[in-house]
């Protein structure tokens, strides 16, 4: 059943809430990205992918999503679990010792949901290229997301995965990028300036579109319009263009909560601005 607008957001604040206290519980993570991009995986997976559960690694007909900035994982970990993949009160574990959910998604716990570790920034759209292209070459039509940072498109095995994403005519790849302007050591400007990035996505040969990835309505409406551009003989990408720690006022304020944990204040005033909609794990 579809989800208005106003009940995704609801979703999207509970997510946000399961994040800062993931966070706070193991007192390590990153929040900032994670709570940046709450709009978009709750849009993701309660509206727009076509999954089946219960979850099989194969993934044959069925639409994939790869995160390849993994380090907000729990932003991952609580979209999936509301999404059914597996128990919310597992949320309680995260970065613990012998849980599932760690720090960065990995395979070897076998938790629902994950097809490949990730982290390593910069590898993901590889993943992704190589999955789109198996799904073409099986005859599958279903369709591959990937989620990457603006900061990690840095790394120049992204832009070899951009030549072979359009080289193959990956019209099946979905590419959305954080366009949050922030990594751990500051400002993406400053520490690589990543110029006219519609410019030099288009200049590969993908179909580009950008939207405000913190307003739900956009977001939603941005990955339909996305979607309706596949099998068209070019990959999509959409910039997304959000505030790290957007929810939380006092991790709005640059990349300094890219990768540090509230304190027992901090996480009190921060749930404080995120409405309670569904349940606390």
């Amino acid at each position: 059943m579809k989800k208005s607008i106003e009940e995704l957001e609801k979703i999207a604040s509970q997510v946000r809430r399961d994040i800062v206290r993931m966070v706070h519980g193991c007192q390590s993570g990153h929040p900032g990205g994670s709570l940046g991009c709450a709009d978009f995986l709750t849009a993701l997976y309660i509206e727009i992918m076509d999954y089946k559960l219960p979850f099989s690694m194969n993934g044959n007909d069925e639409d994939l999503f790869f995160l390849s900035n993994g380090h907000i994982s729990p932003l991952w970990y609580s979209v999936l679990s509301r999404s059914g993949f597996f128990d919310v009160a597992e949320l309680k574990t995260f970065r613990k010792i012998n849980s599932r959910l760690q720090g960065h998604p990995t395979t070897h716990e076998e938790l629902p949901g994950i097809r490949v570790a990730s982290g390593s920034l910069g590898q993901g759209l590889s993943v992704a290229c190589g999955a789109a292209l198996t799904k073409k070459m099986n005859k599958d039509n279903k369709t591959v997301f990937i989620l990457t940072g603006d900061g990690e498109l840095q790394e120049g095995q992204n832009w070899e995965a951009l030549m072979f994403a359009a080289h193959h005519k990956l019209d099946n790849l979905l590419i959305t990028v954080d366009y949050n302007g922030q990594q751990i050591d500051g400002s993406t400007k400053k520490v690589m300036d990543l110029g006219d990035l519609k410019a030099k996505f288009e200049s590969f040969g993908l179909i580009v579109l950008e939207l405000n990835g913190n307003k739900m309505n956009e977001v939603v409406e941005g990955l339909n319009k996305a979607k309706s551009l596949l099998g068209t003989g070019a990959p999509v990408a959409i910039l997304m263009k959000t505030i790290m720690g957007y929810g939380v006022d006092f991790m709005m304020t640059g990349h300094e909560w890219h990768g540090i944990a509230p304190n027992d204040a901090q996480l009190q005033r921060a749930l404080e601005q995120l409405p309670l909609t569904l349940a606390d794990y």
